[in-house]
């Protein structure tokens, strides 16, 4: 390049390639040139040399003589570089090529994807504002320089995608305002020097696809502003240090395809971290559990390590929401999977392991599933695709296809022809015995006229209706049930209570009924066949509009089942999880099922004789129908109260809904069926189990400024007035029975009667009630509670 510099009357020309730059501007010699509105700023001379100089910019494609306008090329107001980011189309350049010591203003250099070459001059550390430097995706090569230390405001240094080599230096540990380093996808080797703990204000650290070797440094507990740390790719050994785990700021923590060894059983992650890959390693030891390890865990993979034991089940009471994906692949998991998996979670990768069992119904919800190459048996769940399930030898399928394609074997008919035939042998027996029983029990009602009144005679013909509790012929009910649900296959089975599975059956007569099995080893437990007949004696004596009916039952000691009326939108806990059914289920029919719910439980406290405690009162046990009609339904805690006493008892219900009086008294009162009720119907106005607002009533901790509508569920728009005084009233309910003191709630009576009552207009503004004031006793006064 033929450049001349020379002075003429105090104004500096710079002639390039019979150009003419005269104070920034260029000018073709022998051309007018067109007038600016304004003079561009005065590039000082050295710059303009070392960018026309560098040859990283084609001058003879360049359309602005002015060098600020140039794409890559930053300038302040006074017309000094102060930012250089990669140039269009000069694949190639090298960095030594440009005289980076001449930019006394440069901020930022982002030379990133260039196809840059050579080593890193050590004139960079001459940058003394230099912010931010990225070279990465190029082809440097050779040692990171050490005059890089000389740039102490650096705040994100990213040198990754080159083929840097050697140890981290030293002297890049001194940059105290750093906040990003990325040394990854290089060749980088050694320890990982401990002295990182220095670099305070590190928010991003990614080491990952290096060579690097030794154990991880417990110093990097002292990075308290730790955001992600990705040491992934390399050679570390020895365990995870126990402080790293509680960095209160980490969020993602990936130490993927290392050698890293021990038990991670005893790790508590601390709450901000929701990403955690330790794959490919050789973590052994029992799986932990999602609940206690990772408390607020979105996406856990620790595939291919050395993992043993079975799958903890996420149980629905303490599960945490964000944890929707687990990959497991390549470990020596056993032993069945959890039904509650299904419920809870987007990606499920389980393959390569050494699970039995049949796969769970609720597998078809999860959306990225795979069980491939396990010991798995059974048919395949309907709505499942064979695909994922392949190499599992004892699965089978009825599609000729995918039994060529998979290598499945075929469902065989032979197992349902021999029970069938067992059937028919024992079939009669059973039915001679019921038939007896029932009878037995006839003639005692038939004596006991004033206890006969729910004992009516129904009429009925082959595959008719079912029948009342103590008059309905056995055989056809027993048939019926047996074929509709296939012997209770999986394929029916709609859920899993606390004692037993329920089935959907479609009766010959096209009713559909729901049908309670114990398993075959809890009907030979002593205590499951004490609920089964508690049930049964308590349901056939209650008749209420939001009690769930009981049609039917079976009593054998191997084969228990109850048949109930079928309640089309099951739980109230499954609609609230779904989004699209939470939507679907407005606050007008949210406050309907409260004011069901409480009339039932007042029937049972206050108009039965003797009166009723629930005692398992939960969103899981308040079943809707099509028309979103509440009915109470699980009765196999349940216990008929005297008039006289308490009566102390083990503790039953389901956690998150049990009165907390019971932790120190065994005592069972109707109170505390009220408790459990004000936590379903907080509930059904927040959208989701009120965990948080229940430790705040126990810990008098309940701030003032929190309103009723902030609570709310917020899937739903604002309620109207109309409908907002109906929701204040069931909070003022809710908030009543929550007391902690039971003799301080109200009856279910009292709750029922204010249901029913025409309520007057508050003198304060709906939208602005606290939850301080919802628990104020003028406020129960008001409700006459």
């Amino acid at each position: 390049m033929q450049l001349f510099v020379f002075n003429f009357y105090g104004t500096t020309f710079l002639v390039i390639y019979g150009m003419v730059i005269i104070m920034g501007t260029v000018l073709e010699l022998g051309a007018t040139p067109a007038p600016a509105p304004a003079p561009a700023p005065l590039l000082p001379p050295s710059e303009a040399n070392a960018i026309l100089n560098s040859g990283w910019w084609n001058l003879s494609q360049l359309d602005s003589h002015n060098i600020c306008s140039w794409y890559g090329i930053d300038c302040n107001v006074a017309g000094s570089i102060t930012g250089i980011r990669c140039p269009l189309g000069t694949p190639g350049i090298r960095l030594a090529t440009l005289n980076l010591s001449v930019f006394k203003n440069l901020e930022w250099l982002e030379v990133s994807g260039c196809g840059l070459q050579g080593t890193i001059p050590p004139d960079i550390g001459n940058l003394p504002k230099l912010t931010h430097l990225r070279l990465s995706y190029n082809s440097l090569h050779g040692e990171i320089p050490p005059s890089l230390a000389n740039l102490t405001q650096l705040e994100r240094l990213i040198l990754s995608n080159n083929k840097f080599q050697g140890p981290i230096p030293r002297e890049l540990l001194f940059l105290r305002n750093l906040t990003w380093l990325d040394l990854s996808y290089n060749s980088l080797d050694g320890k990982i020097p401990p002295a990182l703990a220095n670099l305070t204000q590190l928010k991003i650290l990614h080491l990952s696809n290096n060579k690097f070797q030794g154990p991880i440094p417990g110093e990097l507990l002292f990075l308290k502003n730790l955001i992600c740390l990705d040491l992934s790719y390399n050679s570390l050994n020895g365990e995870i240090p126990p402080p790293l785990a509680n960095l209160s700021q980490l969020d993602s923590l990936i130490l993927s395809n290392n050698n890293i060894q021990g038990s991670i059983q005893n790790l508590v992650f601390s709450k901000s971290l929701t990403w955690l890959d330790l794959s490919a390693n050789k973590i052994s030891g029992t799986l932990p559990v999602p609940q206690t390890n990772f408390p607020s865990l979105k996406l856990l993979n620790i595939s291919h390590n050395l993992l043993f034991g079975s799958l903890k089940p996420l149980s629905v009471g303490n599960q945490l929401a964000p944890l929707t994906t687990i990959y497991l692949r390549n470990n020596s998991i056993s032993g069945k999977i959890p039904l509650e998996l299904g419920y809870f979670l987007n990606t499920l990768d389980l393959s390569y392991n050494n699970l039995t069992g049949t796969v769970p119904l609720s597998m078809e919800n999860v959306y990225d599933l795979n069980l491939s190459f396990n010991n798995l048996n059974g048919p395949i769940p309907y709505g499942l695709s064979e695909s994922r399930l392949i190499g599992n030898k004892g699965v089978c399928s009825d599609d000729l296809y995918h039994i060529d394609e998979y290598q499945f074997k075929r469902c065989s008919v032979k197992d349902n022809k021999v029970r069938l035939k067992q059937l028919v042998i024992v079939l009669p027996i059973l039915i001679f015995l019921i038939m007896a029983f029932l009878l037995l029990v006839r003639l005692r009602h038939i004596r006991i006229a004033t206890k006969n009144k729910h004992a009516k005679t129904i009429a009925a013909t082959k595959n008719g209706d079912l029948f009342c509790i103590w008059n309905y012929d056995g055989s056809i009910a027993y048939d019926d049930i047996i074929t509709a649900t296939q012997d209770f296959d999986m394929r029916y089975c709609i859920g899993t209570g606390a004692y037993g599975s329920v089935y959907r059956a479609q009766l010959p007569s096209s009713k559909i009924v729901a049908v309670k099995k114990l398993h075959g080893f809890e009907a030979e437990v002593p205590a499951f066949d004490e609920s089964f007949k508690n049930e049964v004696k308590v349901l056939t004596e209650i008749k209420h509009r939001h009690v769930v009916k009981l049609h039917g039952f079976c009593l054998h000691r191997r084969t228990m089942f109850l048949i109930y009326e079928y309640m089309e939108r099951g739980s109230l806990f499954s609609v609230l999880f779904d989004d699209v059914e939470a939507m679907e289920l407005d606050w007008k029919k949210r406050v309907n099922i409260v004011k069901g719910t409480a009339h039932a439980l007042s029937y049972l406290h206050h108009d039965f004789t003797p009166p009723i405690v629930h005692r398992d009162i939960s969103a899981s046990n308040v079943l809707l129908n099509s028309d979103w009609e509440p009915s109470i339904s699980d009765f196999g805690t349940a216990r008929f109260l005297s008039f006289d006493s308490s009566h102390p008892t083990i503790v039953a219900g389901t956690i998150g809904y049990i009165a907390p009086e019971l932790a120190y008294s065994m005592v069972v009162s109707e109170r505390c069926d009220v408790y459990s009720f004000g936590v379903v119907a907080l509930e059904t106005l927040v959208g989701s189990h009120p965990k948080e607002i229940l430790s705040s009533l126990q810990s008098a901790s309940t701030e003032n400024g929190i309103t009723l509508c902030e609570i709310l569920d917020q899937r739903l728009p604002q309620p109207t007035m109309s409908v907002l005084m109906e929701i204040v009233r069931v909070a003022i309910v809710a908030f009543a029975c929550l007391n902690a003191n039971p003799c301080y709630r109200p009856t279910m009576k009292s709750v029922s009667q204010c249901f029913l009552t025409q309520l007057t207009p508050l003198n304060i503004p709906l939208r602005e009630i606290s939850l301080q004031q919802l628990m104020s006793q003028e406020l129960r006064h008001y409700l006459n509670l």
